[in-house]
């Protein structure tokens, strides 16, 4: 618990100046979260990261974290992301029949899958920082509220199992406890931030962010347990690595966008 609460310090004080500052220092940050993220994955799934189809990757993976003040970058060469995604699909196809069927068919969806779910995930995080840091702070600070209050609540009140055959530890009451005080967030931030929303549809959406973000904690707690991997690395002495960290928030951020919630 210590090392965690140290690490946790740390990394707080190096990251949330970032996301305040914004910019191109969060960009970057941006840039080099999604990379160690697919990083992560290749490893768990133990794909060389030092080859072709890795190094097509990591270029995919830079071309969906793109934002919108470079799509003129793309314009210029006459290729959209969607078209640079297709390309990059086509070529890890080709690559499997290079290879002879060495770097197989379910490689090549894994690799597509991993860079659409980590990139698309950073990508909205540079976004809702960009609509405006209260955005992010709400998002992040839900997050957080949710995960301490479902491990809290869980050791105090839990009984019931959530889902053992992925995550064995987790109870209902924990996640429970986790969205109650995600909508404490909510009214906090009503009487605190200026977001210009009435009380009843901030705590709509900080329900949302904590079930969401549950389930994008037990996506991840799947692919570890399929890939036999108690963390998705070791970055972070005592939390793990990015995506153990960030899990949820790469789940959430997406579909808040996508749906129009914020």
């Amino acid at each position: 618990m210590r090392q965690r609460i140290i690490t946790g310090v740390v990394a707080a004080a190096i990251f949330l100046p970032i996301v305040i500052w914004g910019g191109w220092p969060l960009l970057l940050i941006t840039y080099l979260l999604g990379t160690i993220g697919l990083y992560e994955l290749l490893k768990m799934r133990k794909l060389s990261v030092v080859s072709i189809p890795a190094l097509l990757s990591f270029a995919g993976l830079w071309v969906v974290l793109l934002p919108p003040s470079a799509y003129d970058t793309l314009k210029d060469i006459n290729y959209s992301k969607f078209e640079i995604i297709l390309l990059l699909v086509l070529l890890l196809l080709t690559f499997t029949v290079i290879t002879k069927n060495k770097y197989t068919f379910d490689d090549a969806g894994f690799m597509m899958l991993a860079v659409l779910y980590v990139g698309m995930g950073f990508f909205y995080f540079y976004q809702t920082r960009e609509m405006g840091l209260v955005y992010i702070f709400f998002a992040l600070f839900v997050i957080w509220a949710t995960d301490s209050g479902a491990y809290f609540v869980g050791r105090a009140l839990g009984r019931r199992k959530l889902w053992p055959e992925i995550s064995p530890n987790k109870t209902i009451e924990g996640a429970v406890g986790g969205i109650i005080c995600g909508i404490l967030v909510a009214v906090i931030f009503y009487f605190a931030a200026d977001m210009q929303e009435t009380i009843g549809k901030l705590a709509a959406i900080a329900i949302f962010i904590s079930v969401f973000g549950q389930i994008g904690d037990l996506v991840q707690s799947a692919y570890k347990r399929r890939y036999g991997v108690k963390d998705s690395g070791n970055i972070l002495p005592g939390h793990g690595g990015i995506l153990d960290r960030l899990d949820s928030l790469i789940f959430v951020l997406p579909i808040l966008h996508l749906l129009h919630l914020i």
